[in-house]
């Protein structure tokens, strides 16, 4: 059993036709922490629009989850935009899961990191609708050639390997606004005189360390099957899950190169509204 303080996970996508149950629940019975957060998108309630999909191992992660939470473990739930219809309920707690708008997480170590889905950051990191429209229908059919790829490996007894990561690592315009979306969640953290900020979203688990902040992003179990793991002693890790688990980035130590020199990359700018929207004491 793998044990670590607090574990974060995000984009797990229940109810549809890619989510990688399997994997998350052999994660689940192979890890414990003291407080499991779920940062949004757990369940696809957009995709269930479309159409039903619902096996017995999307019945089983619920379940585990409610397991976990009875069990004594703190479990708070950070609703994201495909599961928006659960931030009515924020400020309950529902089978024993918290339910907010946002937390502030504090790690063993002192730092204070705001955590929720990162779908706020849509406005200031931004796409054209054409695009938006091309994306959604491009990342559909990527997935779907993800998840007949990995059949196809699975029968050659080879293992999980993210072909759909693999494409959007080659495209430049995916790599800058994955670049954009870390610029703008670290830099809203920063103006909240917090130390970092975690979240899901984007699909893309990583780092991004200034010289005052630190973005944790931690993936999500549709395409990488990752989740973001605090030690005891407090530092950060990012966790693979599948055939061959093990921790593939841990939190750099330095600024990333383009913040040397004291200089720092320009983005949109962040209105003083929005930061305050996003630092809000949470509920």
């Amino acid at each position: 059993m793998h044990q670590y303080r607090s574990v974060f996970i995000s984009d797990v996508h229940l109810g549809s036709a890619d989510c990688q149950a399997d994997y998350l629940l052999d994660f689940l019975d192979n890890v414990s922490c003291d407080t499991l957060y779920l940062v949004g998108d757990i369940v696809d309630l957009i995709a269930m629009q479309r159409r039903v999909h619902f096996p017995a191992s999307h019945q089983a992660v619920v379940r585990r989850f409610m397991a976990i939470a009875a069990s004594g473990t703190r479990v708070v739930y950070v609703p994201g935009n495909h599961d928006e219809f659960l931030r009515h309920f924020c400020g309950q707690t529902l089978a024993g899961i918290e339910l907010k708008q946002k937390a502030i997480h504090t790690t063993a170590d002192g730092r204070r990191f705001v955590v929720c889905h990162g779908d706020q950051f849509d406005q200031v990191v931004r796409c054209s609708p054409l695009m938006l429209l091309v994306g959604d229908r491009a990342h559909g059919l990527l997935l779907r050639l993800n998840r007949w790829f990995n059949a196809w490996r699975r029968l050659r007894r080879k293992p999980y390997w993210s072909l759909a990561a693999w494409v959007k690592s080659r495209i430049g315009k995916a790599r800058s606004f994955i670049r954009r979306f870390e610029l703008a969640a670290l830099t809203a953290a920063e103006r909240g005189h917090y130390d970092g900020f975690i979240c899901g979203h984007i699909h893309s688990a990583g780092f991004l360390r200034s010289q005052e902040g630190l973005y944790c992003n931690d993936g999500d179990w549709v395409e990488h099957c990752t989740a973001l793991v605090e030690q005891y002693d407090g530092k950060l890790a990012i966790l693979h899950w599948s055939e061959q688990p093990g921790i593939i980035a841990s939190e750099p130590l330095q600024p990333a190169p383009e913040f040397t020199g004291g200089q720092r990359p320009v983005i949109d700018v962040l209105s003083p509204a929005f930061i305050e929207s996003i630092n809000a004491a949470p509920k």
